[in-house]
């Protein structure tokens, strides 16, 4: 397996610089095809006008919006114009509440989605939607680069975060690539079950699985001394030098709109280095 369609999205160039650089590095590697969604976001909110509001307002809201994303393409168009690699920039309007399908829409058919962490100063309320509509509608793994990222080839330390869901396997078998380029990778097992059929190997048929890849692999099995199990894996990762964090991505459906689940809002929340999330 390779990366062969890369697609990064952005709503705000100032956010964009990490994603594109990571973007074209992998895409060089890879021999592969970068895709830039750029969007004007409608940050009105569905009911927010009266009844018989004047459509020139709402056209106003739009034209805004349009300019938006233009100006974004300008911006990456120009950051893409001197690369060596093959690569592509479209643009869109979607309202706030809307935008996490559109994304969807475009990344279905990705191998990869690069995107900026979506919780900080300056970050826009689209970031977690634009996360949410590829993880979990567009059902492609997601690689999410903290703030200041500089752009890395390939990660010489990966963690991958194992609980024997279907999720983090998903992540798993998104991340081979990268897999299989490390030069160390640690399964991490934090509070195995005390029953069940891989009580006394935890981890080790996910690591026979890797092994049989090609990737040097170790398992680190932990306590939960933390309150919180994304406080362990965070620390953990620290320890260990990680340059990449691998994990299955958790959400449940309310009113139709995926929400995430607390390990993966915390993970993203507080990673200082790259995440690379399946669901």
């Amino acid at each position: 397996m390779a990366y062969k369609t890369l697609m990064t999205v952005v709503t705000d160039p100032a956010l964009a610089e990490g994603p594109l650089a990571q973007g074209v590095a992998m895409a060089r590697a890879e021999d592969a095809h970068l895709e830039v969604a750029c969007f004007g976001v409608d940050r009105t909110q569905t009911g927010y006008y009266y009844a018989g509001a004047n459509a020139m307002i709402l056209q106003e809201t739009l034209a805004r919006a349009q300019k938006e994303a233009e100006a974004a393409a300008e911006h990456v168009r120009g950051t893409l114009a001197g690369s060596d690699v093959r690569w592509n920039v479209e643009t869109g309007v979607a309202q706030l509440a809307d935008i996490g399908r559109s994304v969807a829409a475009h990344a279905r058919f990705s191998d990869l989605v690069i995107l900026p962490k979506p919780y900080g100063e300056g970050h826009g309320a689209e970031l977690e939607p634009i996360i949410e509509g590829a993880l979990f509608d567009g059902r492609v793994p997601v690689m999410v680069l903290p703030d200041g990222y500089d752009a890395r080839l390939q990660p010489r330390r990966v963690m991958i975060g194992w609980d024997e869901s279907a999720e983090a396997l998903s992540a798993v078998r998104a991340a081979l690539p990268i897999l299989t380029r490390a030069e160390a990778v640690h399964v991490v097992v934090v509070d195995p079950p005390a029953h069940g059929a891989n009580r006394s190997d935890p981890g080790g048929m996910l690591s026979q699985f890797l092994a049989r890849h090609g990737v040097k692999v170790e398992i680190d099995v932990l306590a939960k001394t933390l309150p919180r199990i994304s406080d362990v894996l965070a620390r953990h990762a620290g320890d260990i030098e990680a340059d990449l964090i691998v994990m299955g991505a958790y959400g449940h459906s309310r009113f139709r709109e995926a929400i995430m689940g607390g390990a993966t809002r915390n993970m993203l929340e507080s990673t200082s280095v790259p995440l690379v999330m399946s669901h």
